[in-house]
């Protein structure tokens, strides 16, 4: 156990620290302290010594030296059960400092700033802060460290109990946050300046660095010999999988989270109208609008409901008690979520106890930009995410698309932006109608959603084709017309694009380019 005698604390977010230092000062310790943290505690009435009393040195190069000094790094760094250490301290008048308490220069928040110049960035930059943590997490035998409010309750609690002792697991388990804690401080800073290497901003760092928290451990990952965990990044702001509360049900696995992820990140392109969308190996294999969430549901269930056994069904509205009991009564479900879930859409659903139901919040119209990932051996692949959903809409076929042809076009479109590449989606009235995915031709993409639409009993004449990428042959247009499609977005962009256009004319189809292909591997 770690008696706590002497604090030492500088914060710059001050969230709880008023009454974490009355509770210290109950203890019996005593506090030192720097500028603006100084002057809050003793304006509530606490005994504080200045730092630079303490070292018998000033503050000086505007703050920038205050705590790097032989007598805070030595009173953090000087072990109590090492003689020689002890005997060195007593000599050069440096006594033992038990406890920081520290959070850093708001570096992240500041260069989220809009206009934040270098500058700015640069006095933001922390170095008296990471530099005592680290001292104090190398000693955690002898030194309690804090870096995040979150935990000053749980050390007060153990102090009360223990006579104002902090036991040694505390205190590692405390060390190896800060450790955590400055690897992202650094992280961030390298990831923005690395961006200012040039006159203008590079959208892409020599050096890249990400940190993710473990948010579960796994029983197996994609398949049962596999080990894996669930990690998340530090802050999500966004609704997600990542944000995502589970009101019931089994742990999700891997492969759930995967998969549910995929029907999140779908739902999200439509905001206007109740809509369903049913996920099975990370393909939507439903997609549909409804006058309300029901109709939404048995809609895009009626896609394809042989590969909706034991999907994932994503939301955009409050799932109701009424949608809930359909769906109970109508399929095996893996995963249900939705921004919002009803009380008596969760009475209904305890029925399944398997089923894992999930509530994510409610997602703004608009997505901020972020990092995509891709693991590869010995490589990372980085890319923005595919937000966009076209540079320019252009009839390049004789015939014009009708009003109701457009609207499914572009509504085929959004969903084929989450199929897997080559992506085919025949689409009627704000509903798929087959889904052909993942093949290595486009033409048998084609085919496949033309059986799907078949064996689900669904007719695709009048209905509408998106491709995510340009069509190489004329061959799938020809396909398509042979089934009953009346028009097709796609991107263009094909040595073959007359051929292609050709076709569709021959066939009196209307054809639009988007100019921006939606590639999903």
């Amino acid at each position: 156990m770690a008696l706590i005698k002497r604090a030492l604390i500088s914060v710059s977010d001050k969230t709880g620290v008023i009454d974490l230092a009355k509770a210290l000062h109950t203890f019996g310790v005593e506090m030192l302290s720097t500028g603006g943290t100084a002057k809050l505690l003793r304006e509530a009435g606490l005994p504080v010594k200045d730092v630079s009393e303490f070292t018998g040195f000033p503050e000086m190069l505007d703050g920038r030296v205050k705590t790097l000094h032989p007598k805070v790094h030595g009173g953090l760094l000087g072990m109590r059960e090492n003689p020689e250490h002890v005997a060195k301290m007593a000599e050069h008048g440096i006594e033992p400092i038990d406890m920081v308490v520290v959070n850093l220069y708001p570096f992240e928040a500041t260069v989220a700033k809009p206009g934040c110049s270098l500058e700015d960035a640069i006095e933001n930059i922390d170095i008296g802060g990471p530099t005592m943590l680290r001292s104090a997490a190398k000693n955690n035998r002898d030194v309690t460290v804090l870096v995040d409010a979150a935990d000053y309750a749980t050390v007060l609690e153990e102090m009360k109990q223990s006579g104002g002792s902090v036991a040694r697991p505390t205190n590692f388990r405390l060390a190896v946050k800060v450790y955590q804690h400055t690897a992202a401080y650094d992280g961030a800073i390298s990831n923005w300046l690395g961006k200012k290497l040039s006159e203008e901003d590079a959208q892409f760092p020599p050096t890249l660095t990400f940190q993710f928290k473990k948010a579960q451990g796994m029983r197996y990952g994609e398949n049962p010999h596999q080990q894996a965990a669930f990690y998340v990044e530090k802050e999500v702001k966004e609704a997600s999988i990542a944000t995502a509360k589970q009101l019931q049900g089994k742990e999700l696995s891997y492969n759930n989270i995967a998969d549910t992820d995929a029907a999140l990140e779908c739902i999200k392109q439509f905001n206007d109208d109740p809509a369903c969308v049913i996920v099975k190996h990370a393909n939507p294999c439903g997609v549909a609008l409804g006058k309300d969430l029901l109709d939404a549901y048995q809609r895009a269930f009626s896609t394809d409901t042989e590969s909706a056994f034991g999907g994932i069904i994503a939301f955009n509205r409050e799932l109701d008690a009424e949608t809930a009991r359909v769906i109970c009564d109508k399929q095996f479900v893996e995963v249900i979520i939705a921004p919002t879930v009803s009380a008596a859409a969760v009475e209904v659903v305890a029925s399944k106890k398997n089923v894992r139901l999930l509530a994510c919040g409610q997602w703004p119209e608009t997505t901020a930009q972020r990092y995509e990932l891709k693991r590869v051996n010995g490589g990372l692949l980085v890319q923005e995410t595919d937000l966009d959903l076209y540079s320019e809409l252009k009839v390049v076929s004789k015939r014009q698309p009708t009003e109701a042809e457009m609207r499914d076009l572009l509504f085929a479109w959004r969903v084929s932006k989450f199929v897997k590449s080559n992506a085919i989606v025949y689409g009627k009235d704000g509903m798929t109608i087959g889904v052909g995915a993942g093949q290595m031709s486009r033409v048998n993409s084609a085919r496949i959603a033309a059986i799907k639409a078949e064996h689900a009993g669904l007719s695709v004449k009048g209905a509408v084709m998106a491709s995510d990428a340009f069509f190489p042959f004329r061959d799938g247009i020809d396909n398509a017309a042979a089934v009953g499609i009346a028009a097709v977005i796609q991107p263009g962009g094909s040595i073959r694009d007359e051929e292609v256009i050709a076709a569709a004319d021959e066939h009196g189809m209307a054809m639009v380019f988007t100019a921006m292909r939606h590639f999903r591997h």
